[in-house]
């Protein structure tokens, strides 16, 4: 199979790798590799930093309902349940 794929060549050094570093260049004198990471992902870090608080919220909120369901004390509102259920309920119909 990896025959067909790389036309009888087997596993070699791959043509598009740069190297930074060339042999016999000499001493290091630290470590030279970079990560940058782009906007968009910085961006979407520090909205899942700010989420949090509503995260805590959202846990409470959870824990409480569990433990309304564990002693059998929850009680929905069965017409919010209804309204949300109908629109499913006709699509299929």
């Amino acid at each position: 199979m990896v025959d067909k794929i790389t036309g009888g060549k087997g596993f070699g050094p791959l043509d598009n790798v740069k190297r930074s570093d060339k042999a016999g260049a000499g001493a290091k004198t630290g470590p030279s590799d970079k990560v940058s990471f782009s906007s968009v992902l910085q961006d979407a870090g520090k909205a899942q930093a700010t989420n949090a608080p509503q995260d805590t919220a959202r846990v409470e909120k959870l824990q409480a309902l569990k433990a309304q369901i564990d002693s059998g004390t929850y009680r929905p509102d069965l017409e919010k349940v209804a309204a949300s259920l109908l629109p499913f309920l006709m699509k299929d119909a």
